[in-house]
């Protein structure tokens, strides 16, 4: 049996249901999406725990709930009194999404506040999986806490796989977002960044240009999504290859593409996949979600096999 741990932050998902005025309530999160999707690809021999802090109140029991029915493990899921979850509305215009947030009393950004826990939800690992947004929401402390803790793991043998999800408005400024995002990078063996965010806030010309940077910083591999583009990958001896990627027919809602990206490609990978052909069963599972609304779509998990 392997195991993997996420870390993150899960949110209540307010979404539009096509009817003017009538929203639906779920639960999302960039960590627990790519967490959900890989538990709904691996079989019964992968266990997908989720490693967060939650309330004591009735929305954060219904969240972990929620992620005991879907078989994602909660034992690691600190409460934490007078906290709660966060929440986030996503508004939608031709596929593409923006959001709103209410996140200042989220317990998840206290999940690393007590690294003896950290470090003990990660002992029996064989995988962390982890964000940008999983260290922009903690306290600069706790993001120290949380770095030596992935390093110690990655020294066991662990894979540390790493998608900086660059979100400028959690940071305090660029610089910190930039050096702090590096710093990540550095532990871990695999990283999965979107070129679009990476040229946007590094700079890169191309995503071979993403890939340098990342491996100079000390990833040893790199996955680059690129939208509806080629996905650009590079092994361990820094080898580059493309990866070209069919065209979504319908494009619903970008919600959760790049998070489902991840999971279909580590769901692959993990099972003896090589690197372009992981590549190809995380772009085919993206298409499909971008096909429906939300950020959790079931429907995407039943297709995969078509």
């Amino acid at each position: 049996m392997g195991r993997i741990v996420a870390i993150g932050e899960c949110m209540g998902e307010l979404s539009e249901t096509g009817t003017p005025g009538l929203l639906s309530m779920g639960f999302a999160g960039d960590t627990l999406n790519t967490a959900w999707y890989l538990r709904g690809m691996l079989g019964s021999d992968w266990q997908i725990d989720y490693l967060t802090a939650v309330g004591t109140d009735t929305l954060s029991q219904r969240l972990v709930d929620f992620l005991a029915t879907e078989r994602i493990g909660t034992q690691h899921i600190r409460r934490l009194a007078e906290k709660t979850i966060g929440l986030y509305h996503i508004s939608l215009r031709d596929g593409e999404r923006s959001f709103t947030y209410w996140r200042n009393d989220s317990a998840a950004r206290r999940l690393a506040s007590d690294p003896a826990a950290v470090a003990a939800a990660l002992q029996d690992a064989d995988v962390a999986y982890w964000s940008g947004i999983t260290l922009a929401i903690l306290p600069a402390g706790d993001r120290v806490a949380l770095l030596e803790i992935l390093s110690q793991f990655a020294g066991r043998g662990g894979q540390v796989v790493f998608d900086p999800n660059l979100r400028p408005r959690l940071w305090d400024n660029a610089d910190s977002m930039r050096g702090w995002i590096h710093r990540a990078a550095a532990l871990s063996s695999l990283c999965l960044p979107s070129f679009d965010d990476e040229a946007a806030h590094f700079g890169d010309a191309s995503p071979a240009d993403t890939v340098a940077r990342y491996r100079d910083q000390g990833t040893s591999r790199v996955v680059v999504k690129n939208g509806p583009g080629d996905v650009t990958i590079a092994d361990a001896m820094g080898r580059l290859d493309t990866v070209s990627v069919p065209s979504a027919q319908i494009v619903v809602d970008t919600t959760a593409a790049g998070d489902s990206f991840n999971a279909g490609y580590l769901a692959a990978e993990l099972v003896g996949a090589s690197m372009a052909d992981a590549a190809a069963a995380g772009a085919a599972l993206a298409r499909k979600v971008i096909g429906a609304r939300g950020a959790l779509v079931r429907q995407a998990l039943e297709l995969q096999g078509e």
